[in-house]
């Protein structure tokens, strides 16, 4: 045990009477939940690179937290492993998620980076062997280092290119040496400032290229988990090539691996782009490529990508709603890629943090599965639409425009309105919460 959290024992479910600020409210792991129990239906991770990498600065002001692990040696690397692994039992979280530069010192250069990576990785492996944790998913850190300041894989320098292919080979075998359930892809610089710069059709090739080797190399070595593309619309370039999921859907689709690479959606990118949460999510579940999200939450008065742990039920119930219409999770799960406010110094914050994001998720996912099981809601969405249902309007769907016409002239066809009835299943989905 280390002292970081001395004096925090493991939470437990209380129930929603508790006063106890350390204890489950909604979130009792054991619950069944639609047939499976909320454990399996939410797959709780945490992220490594908030809770542990994070130092608490801002574009405004430099760190604010002090942490005993921090610093770039191996040895306070595995101490920031001791104390992850810790936390992750207080929690009960059966999954964490984590980038190359969160678990490893930084090296002079490829080859140091690569053996300080599989140190930690091998340390790793024995906690996980010890606890029961299980890894969500890997990915490489390709925006932090100056190196990748144009980009990564959409990089005018080739050398930047094979730097950053190699990376994710590295990051891919280490997430295949732990059991990982996916590896994610988050282009956190590939994108552009100015187009005065900037040739997007050869970007958007060689972003591509790179993608098909990811495909590859996952084939190559019986990698049986989903390849993530996590989509961000911007921040810190002014544009991002994997913008939203309709935009990943083309990329993919251009490069003929929609069947190959699902997405790993996240809130406070889903706000970024304009959408909803439950937007992004039923647009993936549409398309057939859903596959985990990341939870967070904006704040609505800032432009940016604030990160802050979810307390809104309400926004989560539609987006539960969502993933379980999707069939839920598979080897996807619920990943907190949130952050401590600056100003939260405290061990207890974190924990706290995390304690209040996963009650808000789990009476998020019953509302949802409320709803699920009801059926009105889907009741009411296919009422609206019924008129479909009929052998005449499949016609319509399979005739020309000369057709249709006749179709309308033979029967005087003159449609009126009908009520979408929006504030009638506001108030219906109000009624779980």
């Amino acid at each position: 045990m280390t002292d970081f959290f001395k004096g925090i024992s493991k939470i437990a479910y209380e129930g929603p009477e508790t006063t106890n600020e350390f204890a489950f409210r909604h979130y009792n792991a054991d619950e069944v939940v639609m047939g499976k129990t909320l454990k399996d239906h939410l797959r709780f991770s945490c992220a490594y690179w908030h809770s542990f990498a994070w130092p608490g600065g801002d574009p405004f002001g430099g760190q604010t937290f002090e942490r005993p692990w921090f610093g770039e040696t191996m040895a306070l690397a595995k101490l920031k492993a001791d104390f992850a692994f810790e936390m992750f039992d207080i929690l009960g979280v059966p999954y964490f998620c984590f980038h190359d530069a969160d678990v490893r010192p930084e090296g002079t250069n490829f080859a140091e980076n690569t053996r300080n990576l599989e140190e930690i990785v091998d340390y790793f492996a024995q906690k996980m062997d010890d606890t029961g944790m299980k890894l969500l998913w890997g990915t490489a850190n390709l925006f932090s280092n100056r190196r990748f300041m144009a980009g990564a894989a959409t990089n005018p320098d080739p050398d930047v290119f094979a730097y950053s292919a190699a990376t994710i080979k590295t990051c891919m075998d280490a997430t295949i040496k732990l059991g990982g359930e996916n590896y994610v892809l988050w282009g956190g610089r590939e994108g552009y400032e100015t187009l005065l710069n900037t040739d997007m059709g050869r970007e958007r090739k060689q972003a591509g290229r790179m993608l098909e080797m990811v495909v590859d190399y996952k084939h190559k070595t019986g990698f049986k988990g989903a390849i993530l593309i996590e989509p961000k619309p911007q921040e810190p370039t002014k544009h991002q090539y994997d913008y939203d999921v309709a935009t990943v859907y083309g990329f993919l689709k251009d490069f003929g691996l929609e069947n190959e690479v699902q997405v790993n959606i996240e809130q406070g990118h889903a706000i970024l782009a304009g959408h909803t949460f439950e937007h992004e999510l039923a647009t993936a579940r549409e398309l057939g490529i859903f596959g985990s999200i990341d939870m967070n939450r904006n704040d609505y008065q800032s432009g940016w990508d604030t990160d802050q742990f979810p307390n809104n039920v309400p926004e989560m119930a539609l987006a539960f709603y969502e993933v379980l219409r999707a069939g839920g999770f598979t080897t996807g799960g619920t990943n907190f890629d949130a952050k401590l406010r600056r100003q939260s110094l405290d061990p207890e914050d974190l924990i706290l943090a995390h304690v209040g994001g996963m009650d808000a998720c789990a009476a998020g996912l019953k509302a949802a599965a409320a709803m699920i099981e009801d059926g009105a809601l889907e009741e009411a969405r296919s009422a609206r639409y019924s008129g479909w249902d009929t052998k005449r309007a499949q016609n319509l769907l399979v005739s020309d425009l000369e057709g249709v016409e006749q179709f309308v002239r033979d029967n005087d066809i003159n449609p009126q309105p009908r009520s979408g009835r929006q504030e009638r299943l506001e108030n219906l989905v109000n009624s779980y919460l």
